[in-house]
């Protein structure tokens, strides 16, 4: 869940998938940044110091305008609270201005997805979703990630996932190369001194706990999507103080995210878009048996793989693509392909015209080498997502999901392919009693989800909100991952719940819809 699926599905396609009250800020302003101000959160009995140390903000690959007036710096955590006098780390953190002349006193914290993802770059898609208009907004790199010391970046797994797209999905082969490359990046990062196994969801808690205070911040908001989520739950249940309101978008909740858990998403997020298209005349004329037709070709490629040479969507050279029935499932759940074109899509695949989804793949070739943390996605995903559930769970989680798809796509979780394997190679602690927990608050909480969304389908909010007492649910038609910043509604719904926790107005949401297939000749 690394990538946006919005704007980049297809380069994530080949790869692995947040009220005590607390009295309101000082006059001085939403934020205080003090130098050298200590946190206080480690494990029971025992303080640990953190403290935030201004300094430049990164330079990002192209220019981000909200960084030109942020103020920034790094937050100093211990790697592992649990191991008095380990190495301390540095998590990039920048606190951009609010627009309004007179901002509110409670900002709102922002914790990415992924996990892995890499923070910066969503800034310009959370300034221009209104997130700072009334309030500052805080953006942390969670531990690991690119701007972090360390950075736990794999260029190996990304040279993989570009050389990926020319080989099939789910052959010895491809499988032998991508541990090849764990192992080489877990080798070089353990070598360097790391720890891998403090790179999980209840130590980056505890630098958004530790945060707060060394901020000087009495009360914030908190706004996550995907994993950030998922981070944004693990931070409300173990460190509630300081939480006004939480909204979470695209919900991928820890007790119950795993490897079978994709293959719900998956169908659901289907299901919606099969039934957009039948409730559409158009769309249901010129594609009556799209379901069929998937499923057939799912079956078809799997057993005769095309090899193609194919130039890709962002120019360049042909590359040699595979595609086979692993790689058009993924895909469809990277929504690689726009959801107005896949029932087009799906018929021109089915009339021997694979080009849209060759394109799409071939897009993977392109990978950003260093941008991604696949260490921190590797131990989050290895620590608390595998280890409570077998291969054969995944197996039968697909078939009951899909059931006339052949088993060999069904054996792999969309997006998260050998991932059993993966982590045996990675060999971090399993963390999935601590993870697998409801969470219990009163703090009002509002869920986002998008019905087209095939990483986390819809339904799971409504699953997570009957333990939080205030919280709110809205689906928006349509929309895949991460919902905020594709929809000027959603960001509606936000603000209101931001202005009003407890009585959102989620009123523009009944007039909303999937935007018209596309309908192609016959």
């Amino acid at each position: 869940m690394a990538q946006h699926s919005f704007r980049s599905g297809a380069a994530a396609a080949g790869v692995a998938l947040a009220l005590l009250a607390a009295p309101a800020a000082s006059a001085a302003g939403a934020v205080s940044l003090h130098t050298g101000t200590a946190g206080t959160t480690g494990a029971p009995g025992r303080v640990v110091a953190s403290r935030f140390v201004p300094g430049p903000c990164p330079k990002t690959p192209e220019p981000i305008e909200a960084l030109t007036t942020a103020r920034c710096g790094y937050l100093e955590v211990p790697e592992n609270r649990s191991r008095p006098g380990g190495r301390t780390i540095r998590l990039a953190v920048a606190v951009i201005p609010a627009a309004s002349a007179k901002p509110a006193q409670d900002p709102v914290v922002f914790m990415s997805g992924g996990p892995g993802g890499e923070t910066f770059d969503d800034i310009p898609f959370l300034v221009s979703s209104g997130l700072n208009r009334d309030r500052e907004l805080i953006v942390m790199a969670q531990r690991g990630n690119l701007y972090d010391e360390p950075n736990l970046a794999c260029p190996e797994l990304d040279r993989f996932n570009s050389a990926s797209v020319g080989l099939p999905s789910y052959a010895p082969q491809t499988e032998r190369l991508m541990l090849d490359a764990v192992k080489q990046c877990r080798e070089r990062l353990t070598a360097d001194g790391i720890d891998l196994s403090a790179y999980n969801s209840t130590e980056n808690a505890a630098d958004f706990a530790d945060l707060r205070t060394a901020l000087g911040i009495k009360q914030w908001n908190v706004y996550g999507h995907s994993y950030g989520s998922n981070l944004a739950m693990t931070y409300l249940r173990l460190h509630p103080q300081g939480i006004r309101a939480v909204a979470l978008d695209s919900i991928a909740p820890s007790q119950y995210v795993s490897l079978p858990f994709a293959w719900a998403g998956a169908r659901e997020g289907l299901d919606h878009l099969f039934k957009a298209c039948a409730a559409d005349p158009r769309c249901k004329s010129r594609y009556p048996d799209i379901e069929r037709t998937l499923n057939e070709q799912v079956r078809k490629l799997d057993a005769h793989p095309l090899t193609l040479n194919v130039r890709p969507p962002q120019g360049g050279d042909p590359v040699k693509v595979v595609l086979d029935g692993g790689a058009l499932v993924n895909l469809l759940v990277a929504k690689a392909i726009p959801f107005a074109e896949v029932p087009a899509a799906i018929d021109e695949l089915g009339r021997g015209r694979p080009e849209r989804f060759a394109r799409a793949r071939a897009a993977g070739a392109a990978q950003v080498v260093g941008q991604t943390a696949h260490g921190l996605t590797n131990s989050v995903v290895c620590s608390e997502w595998v280890p409570d559930h077998s291969a054969s769970d995944v197996l039968n989680a697909g078939r009951r999901a899909f059931p006339d798809w052949p088993d060999p796509v069904l054996a792999q979780a969309p997006q998260l392919a050998f991932q059993e394997q993966v982590c045996r190679v990675w060999n971090v602690p399993d963390r999935t009693a601590a993870m697998r927990v409801d969470p219990v608050s009163s703090v009002p909480t509002l869920f986002f989800n998008g019905t087209g969304d095939m990483k986390t389908g819809a339904s799971w909010a409504q699953k997570t909100a009957r333990a939080l007492p205030h919280a709110t649910t809205v689906q928006v038609p349509g929309i895949g991952h991460w919902v905020v910043p594709q929809s000027p509604c959603a960001q509606k719904v936000l603000a209101s719940f931001l202005a009003r926790p407890t009585a959102p107005d989620t009123g523009c949401v009944a007039g909303l819809g999937w935007a018209p297939f596309t309908i192609t000749p016959k």
